[in-house]
């Protein structure tokens, strides 16, 4: 070959692709993350039940329902790294053992604060399972086609076990106590003992720098403590202990960002937040669950405790949104190929409010159609939009991160659950105990209506007429509540959709890419493409 002759092309070697063996490794990841979203929705039509078995305060029960996800959400960036560390499978072993230890815990509970501190310990568990499995799936799949296809399946599995919680619960409330909610777990867990060390590889960041443990402990102080000031505010009103806490929350938040940016191996890379893509995308992830989570906290009791079906038929009505939210995590990928990011993010996000806003108008009496329709157009929404966020967080970092990276997406989707019980439970709470009439009634029997629903229905049972007017009463003042909390769901989800188009607008983009050339003149076409998300419809393809 002459000096001259042009260089002969290298074609890239072939990336391999999964067989059989990755395949049945994301059954067993995609299993674990099924428990674990089933986990943090069965208790939804469990709420009556555990209110009469184990007697809770209002507060009691809001933290028996969303101290899990509160947990989950102040834990999920230390796991993230930790996994990264000590190995992605190590640490989905961990879990799917304490996971399973405290479900038994939880199911034998006879007292509310031995249900809280079993329900806190689950939080930990699910906290190691989550980011290591988005980190696994990297691994198991180097083709990005059947990455892609990798991830729907796992959104539809995590979005699919958030909505049928509900129905598996009610089948189970229809045949057992109400622990079988938690029990179901411990025979999950004790099969993934035995099938992942034999189907799921060991990976980790073969360069992960120095754990910086102050940064760790910061990050779940931080975020324990504010959300712990708006859940009491929220529910007890205002106070100065609790704006103390909050201050101190904010102020440890202030010192972590600072403290990531100038270390040199950040636990959280807050570089990632300059792409507008992806700092979008966990926006997204975390109002649309905001307000998913809401609706179920309320909606379940509205089936059961104001338009009387049992557990069962309650799950049952609540089936189609389980079947629109799978649906909708496996139609992400076509219509990121046919619409793009932004219109993939917005147009569903608006579906969502239209369903949320179908439930404003929820009878007192009758069936439940309103409210079967309204809860569908909500999940499928909810489906599409979180699993473009989660496909956009793997495709964006490098491989070895991936278990850190995530955890920030499902940060996002945890602390939206936790907060939109907290939030829009706590709201609609306010305006029940605001309009119930309790008028006739004996002190202690008002104090129990006021205090929820459930407590209406049990101490008016034995009451006679007297004790139908009252709890009607109640009924009309929950329905009257709901309401409320349709409104703002629909306001939220309306905001939302509004933000991915003006967010992830091609302006937005070229700006970012016009930044990213400033600082580093170098940069490739085909790099900025990934880092500004504008491709993440390939890989969902």
């Amino acid at each position: 070959m002459s000096p001259s002759s042009p260089p002969v092309p290298v074609s890239a070697p072939p990336v391999p692709r999964a067989g059989l063996r990755q395949w049945l490794g994301l059954a067993t990841v995609c299993l674990a993350v099924l428990i674990v979203a089933v986990d943090g929705t069965v208790l939804d039509v469990a709420v009556p039940f555990i209110s009469e078995a184990l007697q809770p305060t209002s507060t009691e029960l809001l933290w028996i329902i969303d101290v899990y996800s509160f947990v989950i959400a102040a834990l999920l960036v230390t796991m993230g790294t930790v996994g990264d560390r000590i190995g992605r499978r190590k640490v989905l072993l961990l879990g799917i053992t304490g996971f399973g230890l405290s479900s038994m815990l939880a199911a034998f509970a006879a007292e509310p604060w031995i249900l809280i501190t079993a329900r806190v310990l689950q939080g930990a568990a699910g906290a190691t399972l989550m980011p290591a499995t988005l980190g696994l799936i990297r691994a198991l799949f180097p083709d990005p086609r059947q990455r892609g296809a990798a991830i729907g399946i796992w959104g539809a599995m995590w979005g699919g076990g958030a909505a049928a919680g509900p129905l598996l619960g009610g089948w189970l409330l229809e045949h057992f106590w109400w622990g079988s909610v938690f029990l179901i777990n411990v025979p999950v867990m004790a099969l993934l003992l035995l099938t992942a060390p034999l189907v799921v590889p060991e990976t980790r960041d073969p360069r992960p720098g120095r754990f910086d443990l102050p940064s760790a402990a910061m990050s779940m102080v931080a975020l324990l403590a504010v959300v712990l000031a708006i859940k009491e505010t929220a529910t007890a009103g205002p106070s100065w202990l609790m704006l103390a806490v909050g201050l101190v929350g904010v102020a440890l938040a202030v010192v972590f960002v600072h403290r990531q940016l100038r270390i040199t191996h950040p636990l959280v890379d807050l570089t990632l937040f300059a792409n507008p893509t992806f700092a979008t995308a966990i926006k997204v992830n975390l109002l649309a669950v905001f307000a998913l989570a809401g609706v179920l906290f309320y909606g379940s009791q509205y089936l059961q405790l104001v338009l009387e079906l049992s557990p069962l038929r309650a799950g049952l009505a609540m089936l189609p949104g389980t079947v629109a939210m799978m649906g909708g995590s496996l139609l992400a990928a076509p219509l990121a190929r046919w619409w793009g990011n932004r219109w993939a993010l917005a147009v569903p996000l608006a579906i969502a409010a239209g369903g949320a806003g179908v439930m404003i108008g929820l009878p007192a009496h009758g069936t439940p159609v309103r409210y079967v329709l309204g809860f569908a157009l909500l999940c499928i929404g909810a489906g599409i939009a979180t699993t473009l966020t989660s496909a956009l967080v793997v495709e964006s970092v490098p491989a070895e991160r991936t278990g850190s990276a995530s955890a920030i997406s499902e940060t996002g989707f945890e602390l939206g659950s936790a907060l939109g019980v907290a939030v829009l439970g706590t709201a609609v709470t306010a305006v029940y105990r605001g309009t119930v009439d309790t008028t006739g009634a004996a002190p202690s029997v008002a104090d129990a209506i006021r205090e929820t629903l459930g407590g209406a229905v049990r101490v008016t049972a034995h009451l006679g007429e007297t004790g139908q007017a009252l709890l009607a009463s109640a009924q009309e003042a929950f329905v009257a509540a709901a309401r409320v909390g349709s409104v703002a769901a629909t306001v939220l989800l309306v905001a939302t959709a509004v933000l991915a188009v003006v967010r992830l607008s091609p302006r937005a983009i070229r700006s970012h890419r016009a930044r990213t050339r400033q600082y580093d003149p170098d940069v490739h076409a085909e790099g900025e493409d990934q880092q500004s998300g504008g491709d993440v419809e390939q890989a969902l393809r």
